[in-house]
């Protein structure tokens, strides 16, 4: 996996962080200038980053749970209303979390004050948090989609060449991919493909230390290459046969598959006779 691969939520979480740190620095500025004017503020300088920076601290420490969600539940348009249940309910839980975390901050950076913060009437206080959540979230959301949009398009797409076939005759299983990436295609043998993974809507296929997401889902895809030595290891991995090294095998019966690129692939007890049977 190379270095963009290796970091790729890194830099989400660092975008993020950046467009954190800058948003609520200006709020907590605009809070202290609004109630300066008369020149008798309301409360002290450090209040206002307080409130601000445990918002944003909150909202980071949630971020990691938020984007496993949205990769486990990709866009399909044709589930739209389940889809906008799902996310009006996580939407609900993210403001809860988002609000309890944020009133322990406050809470714990007054005490260390010796005062005391007061968050006002629960139900009110929640409502008028949930308002802002839920746009936050949008925002959040709308984010992530647009960042694995780029990033897919700078990374580069895979399909499936398939050759033509004549009537009555079967199938054969495709020996390229075409990795469009911007405006330049690449050729890309199957048969180089090292290992698969199954991610949402894609299969990303490792090959020579980079990853090439496909649209299709490890069964498939494991079904129309299985003549090119393909065989399933797990629910979410399969492997070349041709780029194994060797195969350890673990005390619960499950193993692990040692490529030759090194790389360690599991091996579950569901897949473990099946794929037994590839080297029989």
């Amino acid at each position: 996996m190379n270095k963009r691969d290796k970091h790729k939520k890194g830099y989400l979480f660092l975008l993020v962080a950046i467009y954190q740190f800058i948003n609520n620095t200006i709020n907590a500025s605009s809070s202290w200038t609004e109630t300066n004017r008369d020149g008798s503020p309301e409360f002290r300088l450090i209040e206002p980053f307080i409130w601000e920076y445990s918002s944003a601290l909150s909202i980071l420490l949630l971020l990691p749970f938020m984007v496993v969600f949205w990769r486990k539940t990709p866009l399909d348009i044709s589930k739209i209303k389940t889809h906008l249940v799902k996310h009006l309910l996580a939407s609900l839980l993210f403001s809860i979390l988002h609000v309890a975390i944020m009133v322990w901050l406050r809470e714990l950076s007054y005490w260390l004050m010796n005062s005391n913060y007061d968050f006002g009437p629960i139900a009110r206080e929640f409502i008028y948090e949930y308002r802002k959540d839920v746009w936050g979230y949008v925002f959040f959301f709308c984010m992530y989609q647009l960042y694995e949009f780029v990033y897919s398009r700078l990374k580069g797409e895979a399909n499936l060449i398939s050759q033509e076939v004549e009537p009555n005759q079967v199938q054969k299983a495709p020996e390229h991919l075409l990795v469009k990436k911007l405006d330049r295609e690449f050729l890309v043998k199957v048969v180089e493909i090292e290992w698969m993974e199954a991610a949402g809507n894609y299969v990303n296929l490792h090959s020579g230390g980079r990853i090439y997401p496909l649209r299709s889902t490890l069964a498939d895809l494991c079904e129309r290459v299985k003549e090119r030595g393909f065989c399933r290891t797990h629910r979410s991995n399969a492997v070349n046969i041709n780029a194994i090294d060797h195969i350890s095998y673990l005390p619960s019966g499950d193993g692990e598959v040692h490529l030759k690129s090194g790389k360690v692939v599991n091996l579950s007890r569901r897949y473990k006779e099946d794929f037994k049977q590839q080297f029989e």
